[in-house]
């Protein structure tokens, strides 16, 4: 069996998407590890991916005169994919897991057309108040929305992924035994132009493994993030978890507009995308816990059609 689980940027982060200290960070990344390690005891090939919004928006106000998003992109996926691969090794080593995981600096294709870059949703950076996104909006030209975790964040465009150039490397690894880290931060984004082009963006992680997920065959998509259950009616007095639901109920939900498209949504659209094009099963819960959600004591799994 074949598991893609996607780790949430937010994930590594403190509270208000704030990256914090190189020990806070590796405290967080050894969860994710275990997480692999369990679903690998479990029986489970596994690719790993993750997110990098709150590490691309420290990088942004950094360096953003320097690099471009694309560039951005890029580093996050060195500076984070060398926390987890580290993680891993360690993890595995003190498990008796013989298992090699590998960085796989991915490129993700997107349509220089896409009407994302019209409108830019995806968050990256921390949470400010109003006053002092209102104050960088005016220094820096850059445009903040309210996020549903309470404050406002930075907003880029995130383009729909369409592929993964090195999908056949990933295919090799996995059939060597290896345990590839992918398309971190949902990839680095690029167009062709009769020649391959970076392009300032930063696409959604959750899309980008789904896309990877179907093409590689896998069985089951994993999202781990911050919240224990995918909600609806969020934060209002009917508030419901989804403990287990069909794809065609949970895409109804998704139309409706019950899930922001900046934070939950696309993980509700990856898990819909991905039991569409033919996956057995997808989930969305806690870091820290995917045997606890594999087995269906927490988090939210989305099912084939009724």
């Amino acid at each position: 069996m074949l598991a893609v689980i996607a780790l949430g940027g937010n994930a590594f982060t403190r509270e208000g998407a704030r990256v914090g200290s190189p020990e806070e960070q590796w405290e967080r990344v050894r969860l994710a590890a275990g997480d692999v390690a369990d679903m690998i005891e479990e029986g489970f090939d596994v690719v790993v991916t993750h997110g990098n919004g709150p590490q691309a928006g420290l990088l942004a106000e950094r360096v953003g005169d320097y690099l471009s998003l694309d560039m951005i992109d890029a580093a996050t996926e060195g500076w984070m994919g060398y926390l987890i691969v580290n993680a891993l090794t360690n993890e595995f080593l003190r498990r008796g897991i013989r298992r090699n995981p590998v960085i796989v600096i991915s490129r993700s294709i997107v349509n220089k057309n896409d009407p994302a870059f019209q409108n830019p949703t995806k968050y990256i950076g921390p949470i400010y108040d109003k006053e002092t996104a209102d104050k960088i909006s005016r220094e820096r030209g850059w445009v903040f929305r309210w996020d549903a975790r309470g404050g406002y964040r930075r907003v880029v465009p995130s383009p729909e992924p369409m592929g993964v150039m090195e999908l056949d490397l990933i295919r090799l690894l996995i059939r060597e035994g290896y345990v590839p880290i992918a398309v971190g931060g949902g990839g680095i984004p690029i167009i062709s132009n009769g020649e391959i082009q970076g392009i300032d963006a930063v696409i959604d992680k959750d899309l980008a493994s789904q896309v990877l997920a179907n093409a590689i065959n896998a069985d089951y998509l994993l999202i781990l993030t911050d919240v224990d259950y995918v909600y609806i009616n969020y934060k209002k007095p009917n508030q419901s978890r989804l403990v287990e639901v069909a794809v065609n109920e949970l895409e109804r939900h998704y139309n409706e507009g019950q899930f922001p498209l900046g934070s939950m949504g696309p993980k509700v659209l990856a898990a819909i995308r991905f039991i569409k094009n033919g996956g057995r099963a997808a989930y969305v819960g806690p870091l820290g816990r995917a045997k606890d959600i594999i087995r269906g004591r927490i988090g939210t799994k989305v099912i084939p059609r009724d």
